[in-house]
């Protein structure tokens, strides 16, 4: 991201920014390439908080039609519903994002995320990915870490008015392997939402359910595979309340107001990456509005390999 200076338009523009962390962090938002997949809730809160710091281009990719909750929890989506027949979500939001921001080039790529091969993320300084399978996850973040540059990797997921941020920034050792660690090597006072995302997200892989396909008659199976789960990794059963697995399987669609502050505190995380400045959350970052806490979580095995 060395080269070019700032134009004079994008230092007229970024102006107020410059004054607070510099021309030289300005210079590297203008000049980075950041990707991202699941346009819900969050993902859209975010472009538009970093479209706006104004970071070089963006580019979506979600191939989904427009669905009512869709239409209730991402803004970018047009009033008439007449506009949204035949577009895509990542379309539509790429046709938004343009008005907030004409000098940061928002495109769209069509396809499975899955299916792009390591080259394909070489051009992007920054990937983000919300709305997908663990396994999604963990290939993409795979990948990532095959190139011989440093692209920094996130997840966000929101479920109602809990959320959670994951971040790998390679060279900091913030690995995708966190989630991995053994449950009884972790601190006591480790958030209970760590492990009650696991278990949800557990239990959507084994059933071959999508991110948030889950309703409350799940319930009895979720608390089944949570008991399974801690027998498994020695963890005692209050760590993961069966009143915060309750309302993660009631409440799977995102709250808006949650959404808000997860896509904050992203905004926030990528740009400190991008620009050099600040010092990065590693690497989990979990929200509950019922207590209104943010906690950052170091997940990590004490005793990695090699």
């Amino acid at each position: 991201m060395d080269g070019e200076e700032l134009t004079e338009q994008e230092t007229a523009l970024y102006d107020r920014q410059i004054r607070v962390w510099g021309a030289d962090a300005q210079r590297r938002l203008s000049k980075s390439h950041i990707l991202v997949y699941g346009m819900k809730g969050t993902i859209t809160e975010f472009c538009k908080n970093i479209v706006l710091a104004g970071v070089g281009s963006l580019t979506l990719v979600d191939d989904r039609a427009v669905t009512e909750e869709a239409l209730s929890a991402n803004f970018l989506m047009p009033p008439d519903e007449n506009a949204c027949s035949g577009k895509t979500l990542a379309e539509l939001c790429r046709d938004s994002l343009n008005e907030f921001n004409p000098m940061v080039r928002v495109s769209v790529e069509k396809g499975d995320l899955a299916s792009f091969g390591v080259e394909f993320f070489d051009k992007f300084d920054v990937v983000v990915i919300s709305f997908c399978s663990l396994a999604t996850k963990k290939l993409i973040n795979e990948r990532c870490r095959k190139l011989s540059k440093r692209v920094s990797f996130y997840t966000v997921d929101c479920r109602d008015c809990c959320g959670e941020i994951f971040v790998d920034l390679q060279k900091y050792n913030y690995a995708m392997e966190a989630i991995s660690v053994p449950w009884r090597s972790l601190p006591r006072k480790v958030s209970k939402l760590y492990f009650a995302m696991r278990v949800i997200e557990r239990f959507e892989g084994d059933e071959g359910r999508k991110p948030g396909e889950i309703c409350i008659e799940d319930l009895p199976a979720v608390l089944k595979l949570k008991k399974e789960l801690c027998e498994a990794q020695s963890l005692n059963e209050s760590h993961i309340p069966n009143a915060l697995l309750e309302r993660l399987v009631m409440g799977a669609r995102e709250f808006p107001p949650v959404c808000a502050v997860l896509g904050g505190i992203l905004g926030q995380e990528v740009i400190k990456a991008i620009s050099g400045k600040g010092d990065p959350l590693k690497n989990f970052f979990f929200f509950d509005s019922v207590d209104g806490k943010g906690i950052i979580e170091d997940i990590s095995d004490p005793n990695p390999k090699g």
